[in-house]
């Protein structure tokens, strides 16, 4: 009998976990991207050449990388809206200090010390004020700017021949090094969300602090530690940034902190904390990537691009919702009961 009942539980559990998988958020992603590119490869040929799918990914670098730390800030229930002036301010701080006559690496570090500096103050004010970080982020977002302004004059600063490699460079049969370390830090990024003891207090702290609190964990100090991530990543960014340019400028990362923060929410980061995913925030910017490729290629209206997105946006922020089973209220028997009730 239990000879019988073996095979029937591997079946069992083999169908739930395929289940499983075509349930998660990343699966559907996975899903749309292919669907979508298929549509645009019979629309247009060029879409899927090897040199248009690499021009895709090293267009959502960027993006991406900062996404990777937008999405544990969303998790832990907090939000940073400075990430594209703290990109800016990075690279050209970088550019500057390698203007004074400074190692090109020794610069480079320095303009992803001052982006970590930029997450540790904004946390610290966010955690020993109690200030909503939204509050914060807002006006660190000017203050970074403000300070890029003052560094460089509005002048765009020369970047370090010698660093041109991280945003031009090409490995691996023309793969660019930029989409490597783009992947390498969702690597990263996904083992720190889900195999060590900061995701974990991460993850507890966005679905319920207090529970957290009581728990031992070090609510205060790993909130912090959230910022000074996506500080630092931004700070990357910067790099990566500027050298794809060859210069750092002060309007550089204008508009970031959305595609950021929809790339995350995209990917299944829930703006009510305690959820989220690396892979899938990668997924979410491969997303924005195609799309506006697709617009390019399909000479589009630009202003149709910005509509799909804002649509794209606001279904994964209702389907995040509806996997929260927080659209209840919107089922037919629910409906009827309220207006049963409001003619009463």
């Amino acid at each position: 009998m239990s000879a019988t009942l073996a095979p029937q539980r591997q079946e069992r559990s083999w169908k739930e976990g395929v289940l499983s998988l075509v349930k998660r958020q990343e699966t559907g992603l996975l899903g749309v991207i292919i669907v979508l590119a298929l549509i645009v490869s019979v629309a247009n040929e060029n879409f899927l050449r090897k040199d248009n799918l690499y021009n895709v990914l090293q267009t959502v670098v960027v993006v991406g990388i900062i996404a990777v730390g937008q999405t544990f800030v969303l998790i832990a229930k907090e939000i940073d809206l400075s990430v594209g002036s703290v990109l800016a301010l990075s690279a050209v701080t970088a550019g500057s200090v390698y203007g004074s006559g400074a190692n090109p690496w020794v610069a480079a570090a320095v303009g992803i010390g001052v982006g970590a500096l930029c997450g540790f103050a904004v946390g610290s004010v966010v955690v020993l004020g109690r200030v909503s970080s939204f509050i914060v982020t807002l006006g660190m977002l000017s203050i970074a700017r403000g300070l890029t302004q003052l560094i460089t004059g509005g002048l765009p600063q020369a970047m370090p021949r010698e660093l041109s490699f991280i945003g031009q460079g090409r490995v691996f049969g023309g793969v660019p090094v930029s989409v490597v370390i783009f992947l390498v830090l969702v690597l990263l990024g996904q083992f720190l969300l889900t195999r060590t003891v900061f995701g974990l207090r991460v993850t507890a702290i966005g679905d319920n602090d207090a529970a957290a609190r009581t728990g031992g964990i070090p609510v205060a100090w790993t909130r912090v530690l959230t910022f000074v991530l996506i500080g630092t990543l931004a700070g990357v960014a910067g790099i990566v940034f500027s050298t794809q340019v060859g210069v750092a400028e002060a309007q550089a990362g204008m508009g970031y902190e959305l595609d950021v923060i929809a790339a995350a929410v995209i990917g299944g980061a829930s703006l009510s904390g305690g959820r989220g995913s690396i892979i899938g925030a990668f997924l979410g910017a491969c997303l924005l990537g195609v799309l506006r490729n697709a617009f390019i290629l399909l000479a589009l209206s630009p202003f149709l691009q910005q509509l799909s997105i804002g649509l794209v946006i606001v279904l994964a922020a209702v389907f995040d919702q509806w996997r929260q089973g927080n659209l209840g209220h919107l089922h037919p028997r629910n409906l009827r009961q309220q207006l049963v009730r409001r003619r009463a």
